[in-house]
C-alpha cells in the first residue's frame, strides 16, 4: 500500500461519514487526514510501526495513526467497509460526477434510494427526481449531461496515475532477480492525456521462455493487485484497486524492440509500418521483422535497428500516430522535438495569496532547484471570491511584493509579476487597466458559466483577447480530464485573432488539464499564434508536473522554437504582445 492508496481511503472514508449524516468533526479530520498523507514526502509505509514518526505529520492524530497502522497491516479501514455494505461501492462512483458532492448523493439516497450512477440515469428517465429539493430542471438536466460524460470516459485513467502506477509497479518487478529492465508501452509511453490500460514490457534472463513461469509467478504476486484478469507463461494481466488493468509481458531479449515497438503502436501507425514492410518483401509482428521468402530475421533486438532496416529514422513514441511522421521518418526530415530541458520559464502558477500553498519565496526558490531562470507568479483576481481571489488593492500589494522579492533573488531566477484574470460572462474582465498596465504577465481565462452556447463564448473569449493589456490566454477551453468536458468555442477563430493581436495560448501543463490538446496546439503553429507553457501550480511540489505538458507539446510535433518561452527571459519578454 503507498501514500496515495491510504489518502484515498481516506478521503473515501470522509465522504461516506458525511452521506451517513455523520459529525462534522469526523469529517474534517478524516479529509485533513487524507491531504496529509498526499502531501508528505515521507513513506508511510516505512514507517507506519513507528506511532511517533505519523505523529509528527502535521494533521495526523493519535486516531488517525492508529488508521493508517489498520491500513498497512489489512490494506482497508473498516468504518468504510461498514458504510460501503449499507450504501454499495457505487455510491462512490456517484461521487464522480460533475458537481456531485455528499450532500447531494445523501439527498439521492434519502428520497430515491439511488446509490450508483446507472441507478441515476434511470430516476432521471422515470422521473423520479422531480419536486425534490435542489433538483430543478435545471440541475437535473446538467445531471443527465454529467452522467453522459462519465459514461463516455469511463474506464480511462489520466497520464499521471497511469505513470504512476507504471513506476510502482516497474519497481516491483525490477526486484526480481531475472528481470533487468521494465518499459511502459502503449498509450503511456506516447504520451497520450489518458489511458486506457498500462502495458509494461519486462526483460532479463529471468524473462527467457524456459524461465519465463516463475517470474510470471512473482508478477502475480505484486502488492496492489485487486484481482488477476489473466496468468500465462509469459503474460500476467491485473486490475490495481483503482479498476486500471495491466499488462505485463515478459519478453527475450532477442525480440524486446520489436515487442516494444508493436506495443507503443499506436494502432494506425503500426498498420502502415507493417505495410511498408510488405512493400519491400519483409514481415513486421510483435517478434521481428523478418524476409517474407524465408522468415529469416532482419532485426528485433531494438527499435532503432528495425526503423532503419525499413529506411527510416527511429521516431520519439509520441509522433507515432500515423499523421506524417512515416513519410517525414523516410525523408530523414523529423523535428526536433521540445525537451524539457529547453523550458526556462514556468509563467503559471499561484501563491497563498488566493488558492497556492506556498508563499512567493518559497515558489522561486523551488522553480529555481528546477533549473528554471524565470517565473511569473498568476494569483486569481477577484471574481475567484471562493479563493481569495485579490481585487485591485491587493494585487497592487502583491506586484509590490514581487518586485522586492526579484531584487532579492539576485538574479538566481527572475520572478514576474502578473494575474490569471478572469474573462467574465460578458467578456469585460476583472481588474483595471491601471492595475494591469503595471503587470507583466496577464493570463486571462474563464473559470464561469462553461454552459454558454458555443456563439456566446467565442465572442466573450474574442472580447477579452481585445484588451491590450492580455497577453496571454490561459487553459482555452476549460476541460478537466475525464471530469468536464471542453466548453463549446470557436477554436479557430480565437486562435486566428491572437495570432493578430500577438496573444500567445498557454498550454495548461497540470495533468487534470492539459490544454490546449496536441490537435489545438498543431492548428495554433499552424496559424501562426504564439505559446507558452505553464504548470499551473498550486503547489510547489507540482512544478516537477511540467513533463505532462512537454509531452502534449512534442505529440503536437512543437519544436524549442515553437514555444516562447524556451527563450531567455530578455527575449521572452520582448516576444510577448506589447503594451499600451
Amino acid at each position: 500500500m503507498d501514500n496515495r492508496t491510504m489518502s484515498r481511503l481516506l478521503a473515501e472514508t470522509a465522504d461516506l461519514i458525511e452521506i451517513d449524516g455523520g459529525d462534522s468533526f469526523r469529517i474534517r479530520s478524516y479529509r485533513r487526514a487524507a491531504e496529509a498523507v498526499e502531501q508528505t514526502t515521507v513513506d508511510l509505509m516505512t514507517v507506519v510501526g513507528d506511532t511517533s514518526r505519523l505523529l509528527e505529520i502535521d494533521g495526523i492524530g493519535k486516531g488517525m495513526a492508529a488508521k493508517l497502522q489498520t491500513m498497512a497491516a489489512t490494506g482497508t479501514l473498516p468504518q468504510r467497509d461498514e458504510l460501503l455494505a449499507r450504501y454499495g461501492a457505487g455510491v462512490l462512483e456517484l461521487l464522480k460526477l460533475p458537481g456531485m458532492g455528499p450532500k447531494t448523493v445523501a439527498l439521492l439516497w434519502d428520497a430515491a434510494r439511488v446509490a450508483s450512477v446507472d441507478q441515476l440515469a434511470a430516476a432521471i428517465e422515470a422521473g423520479r427526481l422531480t419536486g425534490l429539493p435542489r433538483m430543478g430542471a435545471k440541475q437535473i438536466e446538467k445531471l443527465r449531461k454529467g452522467i453522459e460524460d462519465y459514461q463516455r470516459s469511463a474506464g480511462r485513467f489520466r497520464i499521471d496515475v497511469a505513470e504512476e502506477a507504471a513506476r510502482q509497479v516497474s519497481a516491483y518487478l525490477l526486484k526480481f532477480p531475472g528481470i533487468q529492465k521494465v518499459t511502459p508501452a502503449g498509450s503511456l509511453r506516447r504520451g497520450r492525456e489518458t489511458v486506457g490500460d498500462l502495458d509494461l514490457l519486462a526483460t532479463g534472463p529471468g524473462c527467457a521462455p524456459d524461465r519465463a513461469a516463475a517470474a510470471a509467478e512473482y508478477v502475480a504476486s505484486c502488492p496492489g493487485i485487486h484481482d488477476i484478469i489473466a496468468k500465462g507463461e509469459n503474460k500476467v494481466s491485473f486490475h490495481t484497486a483503482d479498476g486500471l488493468q495491466v499488462d505485463v509481458r515478459l519478453l527475450p531479449a532477442e525480440s524486446y524492440g520489436a515487442a516494444l515497438q508493436y506495443f507503443t503502436g499506436s494502432k494506425a501507425h503500426n498498420v502502415s509500418l507493417r505495410q511498408r514492410a510488405l512493400k519491400i518483401g519483409y514481415t513486421l509482428s510483435e517478434w521481428a521483422l523478418a524476409r517474407l521468402d524465408d522468415g529469416a530475421i532482419v532485426a528485433a533486438a531494438t527499435e532503432e535497428e528495425i526503423y532503419a532496416a525499413l529506411g527510416m529514422d527511429w521516431m520519439p513514441p509520441e509522433l507515432r500516430e500515423n499523421l506524417g511522421e512515416i513519410e517525414a521518418a523516410a525523408r530523414h526530415e523529423l523535428p526536433r522535438l521540445i525537451e524539457r530541458g529547453d523550458i526556462r520559464g514556468d509563467l503559471h502558477m499561484h501563491t497563498t495569496a488566493s488558492d497556492g500553498r506556498n508563499s512567493i519565496r518559497e515558489m522561486a526558490e523551488a522553480a529555481a532547484a528546477c533549473g528554471y531562470k524565470y517565473i511569473a507568479i498568476t494569483d486569481h483576481s477577484k471574481n475567484m471570491a471562493m479563493v481569495h481571489g485579490l481585487d485591485e488593492k491587493r494585487a497592487l500589494e502583491e506586484i509590490q511584493r514581487i518586485r522586492e522579492l526579484d531584487k532579492q533573488m539576485e538574479g538566481r531566477v527572475r520572478v514576474f509579476a502578473g494575474v490569471e484574470l478572469d474573462i467574465l460572462p460578458d467578456g469585460r474582465l476583472d481588474l483595471d487597466d491601471e492595475v494591469l498596465a503595471q503587470m507583466d504577465m496577464v493570463i486571462a481565462s474563464v473559470h464561469s458559466r462553461f454552459d454558454q452556447s458555443r456563439e456566446e463564448m467565442t465572442v466573450r473569449v474574442l472580447k477579452a483577447l481585445e484588451n491590450p493589456y492580455v497577453r496571454v490566454l490561459g487553459h482555452p477551453t476549460g476541460r478537466l480530464l475525464l471530469r468536464r468536458e471542453p466548453f463549446a468555442l470557436d477554436m479557430g477563430a480565437v486562435l486566428r485573432r491572437a495570432a493578430e493581436l500577438g496573444v500567445a495560448v498557454e498550454h495548461n501543463a497540470a495533468p487534470e488539464r492539459l490544454d490546449l490538446c496536441d490537435r489545438d496546439l498543431r492548428l495554433a503553429k499552424e496559424l501562426g499564434c504564439p505559446i507558452i507553457i505553464g504548470s499551473d501550480s498550486h503547489d510547489s511540489g507540482n512544478l516537477g508536473k511540467m513533463d505532462y505538458g512537454v509531452r502534449q507539446l512534442r505529440r503536437a510535433w512543437l519544436a524549442p522554437e515553437d514555444v516562447l518561452n524556451t527563450r531567455s527571459a530578455k527575449a521572452f519578454l520582448a516576444a510577448l504582445r506589447k503594451r499600451p
